[in-house]
């Protein structure tokens, strides 16, 4: 048989043609790299250099792996951590101010979150005045809520000053009128269209002052009773997290409620037995500093410097006898403050969890992961301080209601004479509190007739 002739086609050829196939195809080569090129896009992807150094074109970048991943987050959560907790104690130490603003960065930072999650850029658009509304109300409650606090602890200073004496005094009508004149813009702006979202808006602005602003802000009160109430309260929630987590990877089983699929039963039993031990402990240490059980009466105070009062009857021992009933006839002797840390502790465990429970199911209803970004590692504020909000409440108001000792202080004996005297019966007062003062031989005969000189007669 005769064997098939191979054909070859010059213009496909390797080099054996003419020279015009090689010229032809360089050319074809370079029109179509060329091409290409101005087609797609450049890419980072495209190069990528082997273990000799070698550029090798086409080649994709290598995504780093989930363990890589986690890692990064890891070494960032980290981090951040130990900055948080120096920062924190480093404030603590530094003064009571620097704990205030602490709490405000905190406040304005959770409020920003929240109401962020239900914002609708597009409505928002036609609406600008929208969200300048949001920050207005959260001015106005931080205003009518700052005021009221430095009013009550500070009243024996302000009282007494020409220019502040017309706003500590008519406080409490002005934040009405400026909440007033806000509520009328609102109204004002409404568009039709927009009905449903501007009231949800309005709704959903109020609902996060209630449960932001207004919680964190009894954390602020809870500052000027004394730092142990507000660092104690702070301190077994995170430690309540803590051992709620290792009990948890431990010897969980059983879960705890659905909303939340990875709490235990088992972890959350366990951390309320750790929180009770490491608050027992941590009471013990606190109460031997007169820094910590004081309350503020110099906001230039820090931890060199200290404070000065009449502890609390809380913080100081008592004997307790046990009785016959069980059995021994011992007398010790324990501050009572070591029994309110069980209540303190319990609601740490048992409660304060579901104000994280509460917020799971916010981000749930959202289809989000996190409030924010605003800790790098732990995604926003509101997801560290979910707790701590009903914490620092119910914190205030155990204190007010079973610790705090109700006396008369030196702002409420001013504020009494200013509003329920007139200016001659407080004269009167002035003199008779002189001449007491002289005769009890405070103040010398001098300064007692130089008092009672300047003053008018009736």
């Amino acid at each position: 048989m005769t064997k098939p002739r191979s054909v070859k086609f010059q213009h496909r050829g390797n080099g054996n043609g003419n020279g015009n196939g090689n010229a032809s195809d360089r050319r074809r080569q370079n029109s179509s790299s060329s091409s290409e090129t101005i087609s797609d896009p450049p890419s980072p992807n495209r190069e990528k250099a082997d273990s000799n150094g070698t550029i090798i074109k086409g080649a994709k970048a290598v995504e780093p792996s989930e363990y890589e991943k986690k890692k990064a987050t890891f070494i960032t959560r980290t981090i951040w951590t130990l900055a948080m907790i120096a920062g924190f104690f480093g404030a603590m130490f530094a003064g009571h101010v620097y704990i205030l603003m602490i709490i405000t960065i905190v406040q304005i930072v959770s409020f920003k979150e929240v109401i962020a999650i239900a914002q609708v850029p597009t409505k928002q658009k036609n609406l600008p005045l929208t969200r300048a509304l949001n920050w207005y109300f959260l001015a106005i409650t931080m205003y009518f809520l700052y005021g009221e606090s430095v009013i009550y602890y500070f009243k024996h200073i302000l009282l007494v000053d020409r220019v502040l004496l017309p706003f500590a005094t008519h406080h409490r009508f002005i934040s009405l009128m400026m909440y007033l004149f806000g509520f009328v813009f609102f109204v004002a702006s409404l568009k039709k269209g927009h009905y449903r979202f501007q009231f949800t808006q309005f709704a959903w602005t109020h609902m996060a002052l209630y449960l932001i602003v207004v919680q964190a802000h009894f954390m602020m009160n809870n500052v000027f009773e004394g730092m142990i109430w507000f660092f104690l309260p702070v301190s077994l929630v995170i430690t309540n997290d803590i051992f709620a987590y290792i009990c948890g990877i431990t010897f969980g089983r059983t879960q705890l409620i659905k909303i939340s699929p990875k709490k235990t039963v088992e972890g959350f039993v366990g951390a309320w037995i750790c929180t009770i031990i490491f608050g027992f402990a941590l009471t013990n240490i606190l109460m031997r500093y007169k820094y910590f059980i004081c309350p503020v009466n110099d906001l230039g105070a820090n931890i060199y410097t200290g404070l000065k009062c009449t502890p609390n009857p809380v913080f100081t021992p008592r004997p307790y006898v046990l009785g016959k009933w069980v059995g021994l006839n011992h007398t010790f002797w324990i501050a009572p403050m070591q029994f309110h840390i069980l209540v303190f502790a319990t609601f740490a465990s048992l409660i304060a969890p579901f104000g994280g429970f509460f917020a799971s199911g916010l981000k749930r209803t959202f289809k989000i992961k996190d409030f924010g970004d605003s800790i790098p590692g732990h995604g926003g504020m509101t997801d560290r301080m979910d707790c701590q909000f009903i914490m620092g409440l119910f914190s205030y108001m155990y204190y007010q209601s079973f610790i705090a000792v109700y006396k008369t202080s030196v702002g409420s004996v001013i504020e009494s004479v200013i509003v329920g005297l007139t200016p001659e019966e407080q004269i009167e007062v002035v003199r008779g509190l002189g001449k007491y003062l002289y005769n009890q031989g405070i103040v010398p005969e001098e300064v007692f007739k130089c008092i009672t000189s300047q003053l008018p007669h009736r």
